[in-house]
């Protein structure tokens, strides 16, 4: 290494500053000289000579002033978002959920597009490719501008060979290697994840799980799904199948404890909406089939104001709590983790009581006594930690900054870049 880069050398320091500068500008900005100069400790010249630096090289731009009351307005400083641009992808199988944003987190456009999951990996490919497109040009851009794309999805996708070996709603998506096709289709370096796995990521970021170290998420929506986090990493397992509990096998105890026959012994047939839905029925709560049904079945049941007969409504969330801890028990008593947290719309609809009971039904059959709360993450939160996900990987790539975000689980990336301007 030359003596330019050597320990306290002037162009290593002005490195550390500037990521320094950057990262509070993308965490806290836009933030005017004086509040940067405080978040970065630097003397106000220093702090002039680094933003006039880092203005002449495209990073920064002026955005704004801020009112002072009666004192002098001052300039605001935020990143150039257009530095770089990033998709976030939420595919189901009722189609895609797309968010394009630029570096700075700012989301330029959301696109919704019904994609048929079924048919030929080349068709589903590029009706994947032409939802992205269309997504982009709502946004000003082409496929070309995306530095990355994270896509999350259900099942669990191989570590190794990229490929969905484990998703029965999806069968046009199985059997090829995902980021690497996906990736030669748009032309862009692309991250799959498991969609539980993004809801956990988000939830580490912004919701319940900030400080917690270990914790276990269940989804309860379309589909049964699970995440585990131990020390603030994702377990993914060897063939990216930790978490899957769905096929998870549960003692029949579950199904005679609740006096509903179940349809197997599956976790996932304990909680599947046609087995939720009977429960309901036996309490006396008007639900059809789905998991919309479902979901208004448990709200009206969580709500007194909302239940005509609040002592079924209760008893029935009793057995659906029943239900829910057995499949969770078993990771529970292995894992010991500070929390459990439920997600999805069935299971943010029960609530703080839905959760009091399965915390209940848990103390009943492990040792732990872990709490169980439910998602604080509002609207898609597997979009929202795709975006995460996705800025911290360009936000790596291009200015060197490194966060505590999990990082993906399968990447292709691009060539680092030292600066903005190269």
């Amino acid at each position: 290494m030359g003596a330019e880069l050597r320990a306290g050398s002037p162009r290593l320091l002005r490195e550390i500053n500037d990521r320094a500068a950057i990262d509070a500008l993308l965490r806290d900005g836009p933030l005017t000289r004086s509040e940067l100069e405080y978040a970065i400790g630097l003397s106000k010249p220093a702090t002039a000579q680094l933003l006039a630096r880092l203005e002449e090289e495209g990073v920064v731009v002026r955005e704004g002033l801020r009112g002072g009351g009666r004192g002098p307005r001052a300039q605001l400083w935020a990143v150039r978002g257009a530095v770089a641009h990033v998709a976030a992808i939420d595919l189901t199988p009722r189609g895609l959920e797309i968010a394009i944003a630029d570096i700075s987190g700012a989301v330029l456009t959301e696109h919704r597009q019904a994609v048929p999951p079924r048919g030929t990996a080349d068709e589903v490919l590029r009706n994947f490719r032409e939802a992205t497109a269309t997504a982009c040009h709502a946004a000003g851009l082409t496929l070309k501008d995306l530095r990355h794309v994270v896509v999350g999805t259900p099942g669990a996708v191989n570590p190794r060979t990229g490929h969905l070996w484990f998703a029965p709603h999806l069968p046009g998506w199985e059997g090829f290697d995902m980021p690497g096709r996906i990736g030669a289709e748009l032309g862009v370096p692309v991250t799959i994840e498991n969609d539980v796995n993004l809801v956990a990521l988000e939830e580490m970021i912004a919701g319940q799980a900030t400080s917690a170290r270990s914790f276990v998420m269940v989804w309860l929506d379309h589909g049964i799904g699970g995440a585990i986090v131990v020390d603030r990493k994702l377990l993914r397992g060897a063939t990216g199948g930790a978490g899957e509990i769905d096929w998870m096998h549960v003692p029949d105890r579950a199904a005679a404890d609740t006096g509903i026959p179940a349809t197997g012994t599956r976790f996932g047939d304990l909680v599947s909406s046609p087995n939720v839905v009977k429960l309901a029925k036996a309490y006396g709560i008007a639900a059809r089939n789905g998991w919309t049904a479902v979901t208004k079945a448990v709200a009206m049941a969580a709500d007194e104001n909302k239940t005509s007969a609040h002592q079924q409504g209760e008893q029935f969330l009793v057995d659906l709590a029943r239900r829910v801890a057995t499949g969770v028990a078993g990771v529970v008593s292995v894992v010991d983790p500070e929390l459990v947290l439920l997600c999805g719309k069935t299971g943010l609809a029960g609530g703080e009581t839905l959760c009091r009971l399965i915390s209940a039904e848990l103390r009943d059959m492990v040792v732990p006594r872990t709490p169980v709360a439910f998602s604080a993450v509002a609207g898609n939160a597997v979009r929202a930690g795709a975006l995460h996900s996705a800025l911290a990987v360009v936000r790596e790539q291009v200015f060197g900054l490194t966060g505590d975000v999990t990082e993906p689980s399968r990447r292709q990336d691009a060539s680092p870049m030292a600066t903005a301007s190269e």
